[in-house]
């Protein structure tokens, strides 16, 4: 009996042995796929225009700020906050702030339109390591303003002036997102 067991177990480890080898390269595979995903450095907008995208994330004024969602009914993060909007029109986007770092276009400051993206440190504004993240929401000739959600005093998703001392100090960078932003008026 005890030698059925053992042969088994051999038997058993066989299988699963050879069943692993196609898993680990399955497994490989999903792991490039998934770094992939996770450092996006292009995003598409495809037709979506900056002022629909606008229109929608300023929907979503007064959701809550709840750290790591994305759920409008629980509340948002500032990635979840983007994420959410850019996803509710089929647009891949990085999910954590600091993923954003290596998206590619970045544009000066002084440059930004609606839509573009702007990025700040997290709260340690000493270290110049995005933690904090907005969409540019003010018009042409308006002083800047981003809509995000806050952990601060709003607690949630507000507008914020860019000239507001607190995120003006932690400014990292600005990405052009959409190809539309590029064209002169």
């Amino acid at each position: 009996m005890r030698l059925n067991s053992i042969c088994s177990i051999f038997v058993f480890a066989l299988f699963a042995c050879g069943h692993s080898q196609k898993s680990d390269a399955d497994a490989g595979d999903l792991t490039r796929k998934t770094y992939a995903q996770e450092h996006i450095t292009d995003i598409n907008t495809g037709k979506t225009t900056p002022d629909e995208l606008l229109a929608f994330a300023c929907s979503l004024e007064g959701t809550p700020y709840l750290f790591g969602s994305t759920d409008p009914k629980k509340g948002f993060d500032c990635s979840g906050f983007v994420t959410y909007v850019f996803n509710h029109f089929g647009i891949a986007v990085p999910r954590t702030s600091v993923d954003f770092t290596p998206v590619n276009h970045p544009i000066n400051l002084k440059d930004a339109k609606r839509g573009d993206l702007i990025l700040f440190t997290g709260t340690d504004s000493t270290t110049k390591v995005v933690g904090h993240m907005g969409i540019i929401s003010s018009i042409p000739g308006e002083k800047l303003k981003f809509i995000h959600s806050t952990s601060g005093k709003a607690y949630g998703v507000v507008e914020t002036s860019y000239y507001d001392s607190y995120y003006n100090t932690r400014y990292v960078k600005t990405i052009r997102i959409f190809k539309q932003n590029e064209e002169k008026p």
